[in-house]
């Protein structure tokens, strides 16, 4: 039997491998690799690694932690299309692995295993940890803070369904969640912090004032600004404001209000049109898993008389912590203007959990035998063949490719290349 550190280091690197399978195949795509890319390399350029740059222009939309990360990647393995994608495969896999720890505390190993196969095999994942922008910094930070707030929440010598494992210090915990704030606001902002709404939403519905104590919201939150500001400081005086009025102004407010870069409505009878668009995206983003979602969503409205007593630690207490964190991002990016069918992987890892925490209690219960090994088998086969085989044909049909193979042997180090009115169709 492997121990604990064995079996997450086979976990941790199969995802790492699965995950970068492909990469180096297929020339960065749509507006936002290319922009993360090259603002990573004029960092490293310039020497300034508070404030991005892009194109020698001022480049506010994100936080700088993706770029860190990048820039680290390009240290290590040079400037090239596999470098700037690796940190979202690593943060994908790191991801995984805080999804299978943590599952073993909800409901043992085989669960946890279960649960992070069903987030690393989703298609959003699959997708975006093979890609070069933020989201999967923000997925991996946002899961942190919403493993430390459930250990917050849920008492570790009470909890019913939590296996007999150590259990750690309160205030480890407290300072993992206000940490992961910070983190995943210097990751892509205030979104970040939604599972500080997550927490809310479980406190008054169990209605214990006593539990809220433990999050000493006003210290944390505090902490979280002073980590913040250790970067957002500089960064405001480089810019002179600029970082804040563009990266919240524009970027969150205004994403927020209305459309940005064509994505969403662009009227308020489109907008209404719109609202179920993430609860019918769900089936494509969450593919192949989503096909049970119907399965999860009908046994979940079964067992609804269980009820969440006031802070009565049981069972169903879980699912209703997991079910806030899947709302709250559903819900926040239902009512904000701009869409991308992306912006809820954050809930991902939460509901893989709870997916594998039913069905996996399902075929624990039942007479046969169940059939996810096989399945899950299966998917990634189909994973592997399709990163392997399909970046290649791909290739050849972008604009970009084909003028960097062009022109490749007449280019020399530290020269100066651009194309002139070339307009690349983004997705």
């Amino acid at each position: 039997m492997k121990s604990a550190p064995a079996k997450y280091a086979i976990l941790f690197f199969a995802c790492v491998l699965f995950h970068i399978l492909g990469t180096w195949s297929l020339p960065l795509i749509d507006r936002d690799e290319p922009r993360f890319a090259e603002a990573s390399r004029e960092m490293i350029e310039r020497g300034n690694y508070i404030v991005p740059y892009f194109n020698n222009q001022l480049r506010l939309d994100k936080p700088p932690l993706t770029y860190w990360a990048q820039v680290a990647s390009y240290h290590i393995f040079g400037e090239n299309d596999f470098a700037a994608r690796l940190p979202s495969a690593i943060a994908a896999a790191l991801t995984a692995l805080l999804i299978f720890v943590w599952g073993r505390r909800v409901g043992g190993e085989r669960l946890a295993w279960w649960a992070a196969i069903i987030f690393t095999l989703s298609l959003q994942t699959f997708v975006h940890a093979k890609a070069a922008v933020a989201d999967m910094w923000l997925v991996l930070f946002m899961t942190t803070a919403h493993w430390a707030g459930y250990e917050l929440l849920i008492d570790s010598n009470r909890a019913a369904a939590r296996p007999a494992v150590a259990s750690y210090p309160q205030s480890r915990w407290w300072l993992t969640f206000y940490l992961a704030l910070a983190l995943g606001f210097l990751a892509k902002g205030p979104i970040a912090w939604t599972p500080l709404l997550t927490v809310a939403v479980v406190i008054i519905y169990c209605r214990d004032w006593q539990v809220a104590r433990r999050f000493k919201f006003v210290v944390g939150i505090l902490l979280t600004l002073v980590l913040v500001a250790l970067w957002g400081i500089p960064a405001l005086i480089q810019t002179r404001g600029e970082f804040f009025r563009v990266g919240i102004g524009r970027h969150v407010v205004g994403r927020s209000l209305m459309t940005l870069e064509g994505h969403g409505a662009s009227s308020l009878g489109m907008y209404a049109l719109l609202l179920p668009f993430y609860f019918v995206t769900v089936f494509i983003s969450f593919f192949p898993w989503s096909i049970k979602v119907p399965w999860l969503v009908g046994k979940l409205w079964r067992n609804r008389e269980a009820g969440v007593g006031a802070l009565g630690y049981n069972r169903t207490r879980v699912d209703a912590y997991l079910l806030s964190g899947i709302a709250v991002v559903f819900v926040i990016f239902t009512l904000v203007s701009t869409k991308l069918p992306h912006y809820t992987l954050p809930a991902f890892p939460l509901l893989a959990l709870l997916l594998a925490r039913h069905w996996h209690q399902t075929a624990a219960d039942g007479s046969r035998r169940s059939q996810f090994a096989s399945i899950a088998i299966a998917i990634a086969c189909v994973w592997i063949s399709v990163a392997l085989v399909v970046p290649p044909m791909l290739a050849r049909f972008f604009p970009a490719h084909q003028l960097f193979q062009v022109s490749r042997e007449s280019l020399q180090p530290n020269m100066q290349f651009a194309a002139v009115e070339f307009q690349e169709p983004s997705l």
